[in-house]
């Protein structure tokens, strides 16, 4: 706290001395105001320590995946009685509201009181303002989820290629990859990058891009010759900056439709316009489709997304299971990503169906009642590697017995093995980590998965044994 200093005058019994008085008195009034109104004050919080007990809040409510795509991203601003919450696009913001808003707005509410105003921006721009469409600096034609982001996408060997393909086409559109042609089956995260690239391609100024599939465009076109507007159609799509077109492989053997489509390409292609085509099947293998769109379609990057591998698929359903708050333990995970091995959306179904199951009654998610819900999709996989026939390999390949494998002994050259076969037991067959533990003598299953680890993080550090691993696994494969 400052204080005034004053200067003492002579005490003098004169009109001037009395005036010397009062201005003294009115001097310390003064200061003592000022102390009075810091006192008031001091505990009473500033906005900003309000708004991290805000995020306090929300921390403790969401699942840390939710939080750092939704909460951390904002910037927020008090004006008086209204909370300006600024995100980076017209479709972050809807994404914030449709996935956490309700959480979101009663926590700002709490700690505020429930006469603060919430007001969502877009680069400083009122969401209000910013629904004209003269206000939107870039728009999307066509259904895209603002939920799905690269952020938020799972990356593992089966797909890091095609991931950051699309990542260079969303930095860069009209670049390098021009087209980029996206392939793969069903369920295995295509849909979710070409949302990715549109929303983060929204973000820039001024993009006009166009989502179709390949039926929604075949029936435009239908559309439009039955009403001769075939004009209309074609400047519709010429004036795109993006265009991307989702199950190309339904204008195959469809003439007219093939026709339209390939000079579209071309007056998009030519003055540098980013295409971004996605089917199920690799161009060389789409029947029925005209040679030269088969050979513009090759004309950029073809890249495909294969099946995950199991380490993905644990990441995939660790990243849902944190997504719907639900706690998922190791040996379920791994029974359904070990069984269901082909199909994320299958995989993300099943567990969607777990959960809403151990919802409806009331008991948390264990090994049984999956194999209960779920026993028909859990049959996918027919086993066709088995805990002994890993067991005799493994102690053939140290020179072992194999009944070491369930022995009691613990000295190095019978424990190495065993927990060689441990690993191996875990990385090619759906059995749980319970029922590895048991084949190998009746052991825990945390003793598995201490010989899973331990292996894992040798093979990382040491590549002659890393070599070896490999050797062992291909063979077991057959």
């Amino acid at each position: 706290m400052i204080l005034t200093q004053t200067t003492h005058m002579p005490k003098i019994m004169t009109q001037n001395g009395i005036s010397s008085r009062r201005s003294l008195f009115l001097d310390n009034l003064l200061d003592m105001a000022v102390f009075i109104c810091s006192v008031l004050t001091m505990n009473k919080p500033s906005w900003n320590k309000q708004w991290q007990a805000v995020i306090d809040l929300l921390q403790q409510q969401l699942p840390k995946q939710k939080f750092d795509a939704w909460i951390n991203p904002i910037e927020v601003k008090k004006v008086d009685n209204s909370l300006y919450v600024s995100g980076s696009s017209y479709f972050f913001i809807n994404g914030l509201k449709a996935d956490c808003g309700a959480i979101f707005e009663a926590a700002i509410h709490s700690v505020f009181g429930q006469n603060i105003v919430i007001k969502y921006e877009v680069n400083s721009t009122k969401v209000e303002q910013i629904s004209k469409p003269k206000d939107i600096p870039s728009h999307i034609d066509g259904n895209v989820d603002p939920r799905f982001t690269f952020e938020n996408f799972i990356v593992g060997s089966s797909n890091e290629f095609s991931f950051a393909a699309c990542q260079a086409v969303a930095e860069k559109p009209g670049d390098s990859y021009n087209p980029l042609y996206l392939h793969g089956g069903v369920g295995l995260g295509k849909t979710h990058l070409i949302h990715a690239i549109s929303n983060h391609l929204a973000q820039k100024p001024n993009m006009k891009i166009a989502y179709r599939t390949g039926e929604r465009f075949t029936n435009e076109l239908i559309k439009a010759i039955g009403t001769r507007s075939t004009d209309q159609f074609r400047e519709n799509y010429r004036k795109v900056d993006v265009l991307i077109v989702d199950d190309v492989q339904f204008i195959a053997g469809k003439t007219s439709t093939q026709e339209e489509f390939f000079h579209t390409f071309n007056a998009l292609h030519e003055i540098h316009k980013q295409i971004i085509l996605v089917s199920d099947r690799n161009p060389h293998d789409m029947s029925h489709l005209e040679e030269r769109l088969r050979s513009r379609f090759n004309w950029g990057l073809v890249a495909d997304i294969q099946p995950p591998d199991l380490e993905t698929r644990l990441a995939i359903l660790a990243s849902k299971a944190e997504l719907a708050g639900i706690t998922l333990d190791q040996d379920v995970s791994y029974l359904l990503a070990s069984r269901i091995t082909n199909n994320v959306r299958e995989l993300e179904g099943a567990l969607t169906r777990l959960t809403a199951f151990s919802h409806f009654i009331k008991k948390s998610i264990n090994i049984e009642m999956a194999k209960s819900v779920l026993r028909e999709q859990l049959h996918v996989v027919v086993r066709s590697i088995t805990i002994e026939d890993i067991q005799k390999k493994v102690a053939e390949y140290y020179g072992i017995a194999p009944k070491e494998m369930k022995s009691s002994r613990r000295s190095r050259n019978i424990a190495f093995p065993r927990q060689v076969a441990m690993y191996a037991s875990k990385e090619l067959t759906p059995s749980s980590l319970p029922e590895i533990g048991e084949a190998f003598g009746g052991r825990d299953h945390t003793t598995v998965l201490y010989a899973h680890r331990k292996i894992n993080d040798n093979r990382e550090k040491d590549k002659a044994f890393n070599d070896e691993i490999n050797h062992l696994l291909t063979s077991l494969r057959g």
